[in-house]
């Protein structure tokens, strides 16, 4: 849970702080890299975590994981310019997406998928809190103390996530009778494919025409590694994403919605604390704590969809319900101007938060319950993989539509700077300082370049509710089936185990026979 925390922290601290920090290092047209740059390096090394946790167990992968992601907030903590910034995000994302999947492949380890709705709530709700406590923490930082500390604070928080890793968390051993065979070609096109499609989703139509040489190449290069890497995957022994998962289809459904939920999503978290600051006026911490009512109806919907799943076994109609609502609370947010009440404003993201906590969460439980035990880190990293690429998509393409929409905003109602001084620099402290006429003008150019793309993204919410109806309803499994050493076996070690013999070790035993 502390693992889950630290991820999905370092996704939301930085959206209030984003303003102040890119025009302290003179980067606002390099804003959407310190969203892309976390997302991409956490998409890539997935499905790396999920198959070497399915082949060597997760303990240790965890622990380098929570390294990994404390170096990469040190160096966000001691940038000098936007370069060191984008690179500590990067190192950030390395370990960060470890963390995501380790969380929830541990979880699918020790806890039987019919129990399992009752812990991906809390997942779910533990996203919420952070996805609430990030951008009141990044505005309390940015006003306060300064916005480093959005990357300071990860220290204590990875100091406490690895004491939990080295000395509570205790797993079953995995029966391994040889050295693993490691994908490294599958992992390499891999790489390669997703660092192409997120480099033409963040250049495309900003940087580099769409019909430019840059482009083009990049989408050549993403096809021709697509198709290497599938080639790879149908001849290696341990493929990083076994072919076989897509021939089942409710993984390629929820994938597939996962994916679409995630563009809506994350163009939506990304960038909304930054719209209210410049469009509403709002300081870093009153931006944080607008963005509550949505944290707050997801993390409620989260926690009693999954116990309701747990309850009654049933889980296909939640997350139909939940991405239709998602995609209505979307719409609104489309109709959001300058002089929209804050209380309808909160009204209009509680409803997505409503929408996204009913859906999320349950379809990782979709898939697990889809695969065998031993397969159940490599199926969840490929799902988050899509899902990921999805969240990469939409923050790269709404930022970069938003930043270029902008600057043509801008340059049109700004020609000559309105004493603005450059563009390229605003903040929001800069913003306010300037005469009110100057402040309405920047306060509808960041409207007119956000809100219509929210109502672009709204047919992808959409999309992925009618996916959903095609789901096939399968009984969740009421006990857990290992690959692993039977004298390993110790049932309800999550976090905190005991050496000592249990009441529940000859059940335990019994279940160790591989069995749905």
């Amino acid at each position: 849970m502390v693992a889950m925390l630290l991820s999905s922290l370092s996704q939301t601290v930085l959206s209030s702080a984003m303003p102040t920090m890119v025009g302290e290092l003179d980067g606002v047209d390099h804003m959407l890299w310190v969203m892309t740059a976390f997302m991409l390096s956490s998409t890539i090394v997935m499905p790396i975590y999920g198959k070497l946790g399915d082949l060597m167990g997760r303990k240790s992968l965890m622990i380098g994981a929570i390294l990994l992601f404390m170096a990469g907030s040190l160096i966000g903590a001691l940038s000098v310019d936007m370069n060191m910034l984008i690179g500590g995000r990067v190192v950030q994302g390395l370990g960060g997406g470890g963390l995501m999947i380790l969380s929830q492949a541990i979880i699918a380890d020790v806890v039987p998928a019919r129990e399992r709705g009752k812990y991906m709530g809390v997942m779910g709700a533990v996203f919420a809190v952070s996805s609430v406590a990030g951008p009141l923490l990044g505005g309390w930082f940015t006003e306060g103390i300064g916005w480093r500390w959005t990357f300071w604070i990860n220290m204590p928080l990875g100091l406490l996530a690895l004491t939990a890793a080295v000395f509570l968390l205790h797993l079953p051993k995995r029966a391994t009778t040889s050295k693993p065979k490691i994908d490294g070609w599958g992992m390499a096109f891999l790489a390669l494919t997703t660092t192409c499609i997120v480099l033409v989703a963040s250049w495309g139509g900003k940087d580099y025409a769409w019909d430019s040489l840059t482009i083009i190449g990049l989408i050549a290069g993403a096809v021709v590694a697509a198709v290497v890497f599938v080639l790879i995957e149908r001849t290696t022994a341990e493929p990083i994403m076994p072919l076989h998962l897509f021939r089942e289809a409710n993984f390629n459904l929820t994938t597939i919605a996962g994916l679409l939920t995630s563009i809506g999503m994350f163009g939506v978290i990304g960038y909304l604390p930054t719209y209210l600051q410049m469009a509403y006026g709002s300081t870093a911490m009153e931006a944080g704590m607008l963005m509550i009512p949505m944290m707050l109806a997801l993390l409620l919907t989260s926690i009693v969809s999954g116990a309701l799943v747990s309850k009654h076994g049933r889980y296909k109609v939640i997350p139909i319900v939940g991405t239709f609502i998602a995609a209505g609370g979307l719409a609104l947010l489309g109709t959001i101007t300058p002089e929209t009440p804050v209380w309808l404003f909160c009204i209009f993201v509680a409803v997505m938060g409503v929408g996204l906590g009913a859906s999320m969460q349950i379809l990782v439980l979709i898939v697990q319950n889809t695969f065998p035990n031993r397969e159940v880190g490599t199926a969840t990293a490929a799902n988050n993989y899509f899902r990921q690429i999805g969240a990469s998509l939409g923050a790269a393409v709404i930022g970069s539509l938003f930043t270029s929409r902008l600057v043509t905003e801008l340059a049109d109602r700004l020609p000559s700077g309105g004493g603005a001084g450059s563009t390229n620099s605003l903040t929001p402290d800069m913003v306010h300082r300037l005469p009110e006429a100057v402040q309405d003008v920047i306060a509808l150019a960041y409207s007119s370049a956000l809100t219509p793309l929210f109502f672009a993204l709204v047919p992808a919410l959409v999309l992925a509710g009618v996916l959903l109806f095609f789901v096939k309803e399968k009984p969740l499994a009421t006990t857990i089936e290992r690959d692993v050493m039977p004298e390993a076996i110790a049932e309800g070690q999550l976090l905190i185990t005991s050496d000592e013999p249990s009441a529940h070790d000859a059940d335990a035993e019994a279940d160790a026979a591989p069995h749905r």
